[in-house]
């Protein structure tokens, strides 16, 4: 089915509210960042948290923690945005999940950003396979070019040494669960908006890409040469481009609503 939606103005409502989810109770991670903590409670009605993965400081660069570009901005206009454009009852907060614990199972789906940047150890990479195969689902955003994708590839392949990945078609059910999405273009992260920076001939074309289990369920979804999780910090800016943005949102909502279904 197709939307005609106008986000912009829903978040520029939304605005004040993010404040005051940036100033909810929590705990520091071992590299600085407040993290809510604690499971949900029954009886909150929650269907879906975004979670967000936190891998280890090796993807660091100068100081700046590359798992955590754009946190928490994006995620609370993301959550907003999911909010108030479906029915799904969504978890306020977000939360950072660690390769290192047992918590990973209880948020099924998974934002990875930047995953250019990650490396996992041989016990990381164990636990991340069996929480995909019994049915989590993990969103990497925001790598770009080859040499991004091969860094990328190397914890994919720590984790599955064995699966193919696709380039999924227009028709892929995927882009089909909520928004029909036939006909994707790149959405463009604010350093090549505003920031100067221009596409090298390898991250100059967007890529829809996948991993699948047995059954052929997604159980990776790889958006490479595209920064989804720009366009959610910046939907509230004027100055970010509003296609692209509506695009990131659509995106995002069709990969949850696929991940709570398959």
């Amino acid at each position: 089915m197709k939307f005609l939606l106008r986000v912009p103005m829903v978040l520029l409502l939304l605005g004040f509210s993010i404040g005051l989810l940036a100033l909810q109770r929590g705990e520091e991670s071992d590299d600085g960042f407040r993290q809510e903590q604690g499971p949900v409670k029954s009886g909150e009605g929650v269907e879906w948290t975004f979670a967000r993965f936190h891998y280890p400081g090796n993807g660091n660069f100068r100081g700046f923690r590359r798992w955590a570009a754009d946190y928490p901005k994006s995620d609370h206009q993301f959550v907003q945005g999911v909010q108030r454009l479906t029915r799904i009852e969504t978890r306020p907060a977000e939360r950072v999940v660690d390769p290192d614990s047992d918590d990973i199972y209880n948020w099924p789906w998974i934002f990875v950003e930047d995953a250019g940047a990650w490396t996992l150890n041989a016990k990381q990479a164990a636990r991340m396979r069996d929480y995909l195969l019994r049915g989590g689902f993990m969103m990497l955003d925001d790598t770009h070019g080859d040499y991004e994708w091969d860094r990328m590839m190397d914890g994919i392949r720590q984790i599955f040494p064995d699966r193919a990945v696709e380039e999924l078609p227009d028709n892929d059910e995927i882009f089909h669960v909520f928004y029909d999405l036939d006909k994707r273009f790149q959405i463009p992260g604010t350093r090549y908006i505003w920031g100067g920076r221009r596409y090298t001939p390898d991250s100059a074309v967007p890529h829809w890409r996948a991993i699948r289990d047995d059954r052929g369920r997604i159980m990776v979804a790889i958006c490479h040469n595209s920064d989804v999780g720009d366009a959610w910090e910046w939907a509230d800016s004027p100055d970010y481009p509003q296609q692209p943005m509506e695009l990131a949102y659509r995106i995002g909502i069709n990969y949850i609503l696929y991940g709570m279904t398959h």
